[in-house]
């Protein structure tokens, strides 16, 4: 599973073809193990698949949304994202900088899921919370240097089509984390849900020891050169030094509010579910089978679009496709306990957020210094969570103080100031040239 950067710098991949030509390439198959390895333990300690075992042994709603916010470190990692860029971690040095930090962040990972498998959140949350902060500043950790790590093995133009690999992997991480622990809490039990998930954690810590540390570009010995104290604020001054403070700021603006619509009802998914008379095993299979292989033709639909349309075109499909998806769930309020108003609600959803996906992170890794990868993704990715993740952990009661209708409506309606600062920002958005 080696990797290396000389392939994919020199090829710029287009359309299905080129999407093709990535999945053959090493760098696609180590994207999508390490896609995999940043999927799986979400939705187990900072999504719907906690939020669901939370309800399932009597939690109210108003606790499950503020436990939620303990898996904040996924919105701060740029944080500490100046120590991946600038150092590789002392004890697995051998491995270079971007392979010591992944697997010392997978291993925790896999320690944290294993801990939170013996926690009773029903007794006390207190445990449950302290490992949930564990596991997502490890987690968090790992999808930094995931994201620097692709970044630094393809050029901006080819982006969409490795974050389309990456999707992949990071998709069927979602399915097992949520499917595949929804199937083992049913027929068994929450704790061996949490040990098999915490077992599979093992796939990406191998694939981190057969791959190949990227090959650095030349420039980034300018970031080698920088002191501590440097590490931590020249990423953030190279930023605007590059956009300008105007251009910069709506970029940064633009980023957060981008996917607002989406973050705001994710901690009330699967509340929702099982309040709308679904079984945990109808969740497993609408959702997290049927629903996440839908958002993988939609990450594929979104990397082919950009690569025939360009970012802008798309980022406005984009943030439609995101605030009137949530509206799909009205027929799931209006239809409760009805599988076909599931399957449709998932199906509208899933395809607009997979398709939203892949344009932003193409869009995202566009806007990157390479000398700073690690620390300016982290931030716009941060940014891209931020707010609809401190009003998540209100949403459960803005639903008992409202309904789920009234909840989605609101929701959608957030997409307004989204599109007020796409329409600025629309001209002066820059399309990455095309390379031979």
């Amino acid at each position: 599973m080696s990797t290396t950067a000389d392939t994919t710098t020199q090829v710029s991949y287009k359309g299905w073809a080129g999407i093709r030509r990535a999945f053959g390439t090493p760098s696609a198959l180590t994207m999508a193990v390490f896609g995999f390895g940043s999927g799986l333990p979400f939705l187990l300690i900072a999504s719907q698949t906690l939020s669901t075992r939370l309800r399932d042994v009597g939690l109210d709603l108003g606790s499950i949304g503020l436990i939620s916010l303990a898996s904040f470190f996924y919105l701060l990692k740029f944080l500490w994202a100046p120590l991946l860029d600038r150092y590789a971690f002392p004890l697995t040095a051998f491995l270079g900088r971007r392979r010591s930090w992944l697997i010392v962040s997978q291993a925790v990972v896999t320690i944290g899921l294993f801990a939170l498998a013996y926690m009773r959140p029903e007794l006390s949350v207190t445990g449950l919370v302290a490992w949930v902060l564990v596991a997502s500043f490890a987690g968090a950790t790992q999808d930094s240097v995931v994201d620097a790590y692709r970044i630094e093995i393809a050029p901006a133009n080819s982006q969409a089509a490795l974050a389309a690999t990456y999707t992949l992997g990071y998709r069927v991480g979602l399915i097992v984390g949520g499917a595949g622990a929804l199937y083992i809490a049913e027929y068994g039990s929450w704790t061996a849900a949490y040990v098999a998930m915490s077992s599979l954690m093992l796939l990406p810590m191998l694939a981190t020891l057969l791959s190949r540390e990227p090959a650095a570009a030349p420039e980034t010995a300018v970031a080698r050169k920088i002191d501590l104290a440097g590490a931590f604020w020249q990423p953030f001054t190279s930023f605007f030094a590059h956009h300008g403070w105007a251009f910069g700021i709506a970029l940064l603006l633009f980023v957060g509010l981008y996917k607002f619509p989406d973050q705001v009802i994710g901690v009330m998914a699967g509340p929702f579910y099982l309040d709308s008379g679904y079984t945990k095993a109808d969740i497993a299979t609408v959702s997290k089978l049927f629903g996440v292989w839908m958002g993988i033709l939609g990450a594929f639909a979104g990397g082919v679009a950009v690569a025939a349309f360009g970012f802008r075109r798309m980022l406005l499909v984009a943030v439609l496709g995101v605030a009137l998806s949530n509206l799909a769930f009205l027929l799931m309020a209006q239809y409760p306990s009805q599988i076909w108003s599931f399957y449709a609600a998932l199906l509208a959803d899933n395809l607009c957020q997979g398709f939203a996906g892949t344009v932003s992170i193409a869009f995202m890794s566009s806007l990157t210094d390479r000398n700073f990868t690690a620390t300016q993704f982290a931030l716009l990715v941060s940014l891209a969570n931020l707010p609809g993740k401190f009003v998540g952990g209100v949403s459960g009661y803005i639903v008992e103080a409202t309904s789920y209708s009234t909840f989605f409506v609101l929701s959608a309606a957030t997409v307004i100031p989204a599109l007020a600062l796409l329409a600025w920002l629309w001209r002066r958005i820059k399309e990455p040239a095309a390379q031979a």
